[in-house]
């Protein structure tokens, strides 16, 4: 998870644990998945409003799975675009971006994200 740009299909999940894992450490009870997902916010409408990506990326209906070749081709254009976006800035330029685009996450103040 760590570049200029980062993409994520509009279905996955991103975390460092699954939500059945988070619940048995938490509630010592993996049937509490639904809710230790809710809490990880690793969807990527989640992910997206508290920074942490830059883009979902939609996905056919039903998911990625039921038509793979529009969802690379979705997926390809969204790499383009996030590749045009980057195109021509000098490597200090790209470093500096990158540098306060990581060190504002996990901010946070008393009642909402920063």
């Amino acid at each position: 998870g760590v570049g200029d740009r980062i993409l994520m299909l509009e279905n996955a999940f991103y975390s460092v644990i699954s939500p059945e894992g988070c619940a048995s450490i938490l509630w010592h009870d993996s049937k509490k998945a639904q809710a230790a997902a809710a809490a990880l916010k690793g969807t990527a409408r989640d992910l997206l409003a508290l920074k942490v990506i830059d883009e979902v990326v939609p996905e056919p209906l039903g998911g990625a799975q039921r038509d793979p070749a529009r969802a690379a081709a979705d997926l390809k254009a969204a790499l383009v675009r996030a590749f045009d976006g980057l195109h021509g800035l000098e490597p200090g330029e790209l470093v500096r971006r990158r540098y306060a685009k990581f060190r504002a996450m996990g901010q946070w103040r008393e009642g909402a994200a920063a």
